[in-house]
């Protein structure tokens, strides 16, 4: 049912079919429409069977939520600001900082991430995505591509050891990288309004999926790319029935 490829970990990787019916369920899941044959869902959801499913995992950030913990349990693993308090995303206030910076570092939040990244394999998913990889643009002092491509290709090969296909996830800047952080396809949001959809067919041809939230980018995507996978959600991607749930796919 859908296309395989060979690494050095496992035998076969199912990756999703080109152009399916994709949908993005982050903030909740619910009963997918009938054309859906990709699904994405967070690791703390289940999959749906007969489905190709996309377990996300926030690789480079806290999950929110789970600050607490992380604070508790692994201070030593975030980064921190020069006077000790930990870092937290301007953009995402529940979200702390994982510092990448050192081979160290990477290998005990390997052990953290990896167990998730096993655990998708073990409810049954097909593959993973690793949010945040674009982490280190956004703190240059402390951060950098490399320990990013490094913490990447790690999370690729205990994807797939598990059995799994690993998505990029944003980050136009690392496609060219792809040699090094061994990913099979891109999970990429708003490339139409960015114009960075090329950049990703370029390094992904057609194992790119596309989620857009406004409209305007959302049809133009299906004008320009009819042959990848495009869904336009609303930006908290609420479940079906909510006042502010937004759903079309092309």
């Amino acid at each position: 049912m859908f296309a395989c490829t060979s690494t050095d970990d496992a035998a076969t990787i199912a990756l999703p079919p080109p152009n399916g019916g994709l949908d993005y369920q982050l903030g909740g899941a619910y009963e997918p429409t009938g054309d859906t044959t990709v699904l994405a869902r967070d690791r703390t959801d289940t999959p749906k069977p007969g489905l190709y499913n996309i377990c996300y995992v926030n690789g480079f950030q806290t999950q929110p939520g789970e600050g607490a913990m992380w604070l508790a349990e692994h201070s030593d693993l975030l980064l921190h600001n020069s006077d000790g308090t930990p870092v937290i995303d301007p953009e995402w206030p529940d979200e702390y900082i994982l510092d990448t910076s050192s081979a160290e570092q990477r290998e005990q939040l390997l052990a953290i991430v990896g167990e998730w990244i096993d655990g998708c394999a073990a409810s049954g998913f097909q593959a993973v995505e690793i949010d945040n990889l674009d982490t280190y643009s956004r703190f240059p002092a402390s951060l950098s591509a490399d320990d990013a491509v490094e913490f990447a290709r790690a999370l690729a090969e205990r994807a797939h050891t598990a059995g799994l296909a690993i998505g990029q996830k944003n980050a136009v800047d690392l496609v060219v990288r792809r040699g090094e952080t061994d990913f099979d396809f891109a999970v990429v949001e708003q490339c139409n309004v960015y114009d960075e959809c090329d950049q990703f067919t370029a390094g992904y041809d057609d194992q790119v999926y596309i989620i857009e939230y406004e409209r305007e980018a959302f049809e133009r995507g299906c004008t320009e790319y009819a042959g990848l996978s495009i869904v336009l959600r609303d930006v908290g991607l609420s479940v079906r029935g909510s006042p502010s749930h937004v759903y079309d796919s092309c």
